[in-house]
């Protein structure tokens, strides 16, 4: 199937009021499903007096309305398919890559703070101001706040399993094509 991209249209508009203006225009589809014109005003012919300069202009905008389109749509991927896939690689008792106790610790991170809250979550749908909040209201069992050391630690091992996503996504894609 081959993708379709957009390049809208740019015309000149007589305003009643004012000089007239270059403005752009193309359709997006809304949340509901249905397509939308949109417009956008560029500026003034005195800004861009040729079709050129204002194309240019456009060009910016062109790539931000076909940015859905040039993702390539893929199979969800869950914050505890990551955590799996690095239990499996870097905490098994078959690689040698940290020690005996660090993997114990990695473990407990994984499955009591990071699992319990992010388990569920798409990884496209994981943000970085609402980690640091949910890092910021850690706390231990007897109430006190976790140590600062620890949020690192945990924060740091989070990073490490959302890094292990390429490889999902590699054996994902080569389970597909099988």
């Amino acid at each position: 199937m081959n993708i379709r991209h957009q390049h809208g249209h740019l015309r000149s508009v007589k305003r009643k009021v004012g000089p007239p203006v270059r403005e752009y225009l193309w359709r997006e589809t809304d949340q509901s499903g249905n397509r939308v014109r949109r417009n956008l005003v560029i500026g003034t012919l005195e800004e861009y007096p040729t079709e050129e300069l204002a194309q240019a202009a456009v060009n910016g905008l062109r790539t931000c309305i076909n940015e859905d389109r040039n993702r390539q749509p893929q199979q969800p991927v869950f914050v505890s398919d990551l955590i799996d896939h690095y239990l499996v690689t870097e905490l098994s008792e078959q690689t040698n890559s940290h020690s005996h106790s660090t993997r114990i610790v990695y473990r407990v991170f994984l499955k009591r703070w990071i699992r319990s809250r992010w388990g569920s979550t798409n990884i496209r749908d994981v943000r970085t101001i609402a980690v640091e909040s949910w890092l910021r209201q850690l706390q231990r069992n007897d109430g006190e706040a976790l140590a600062n050391s620890s949020k690192a630690k945990i924060r740091n091992l989070m990073r490490r399993a959302v890094q292990s996503c390429d490889s999902i996504r590699m054996a994902r894609t080569r389970k597909e094509s099988d």
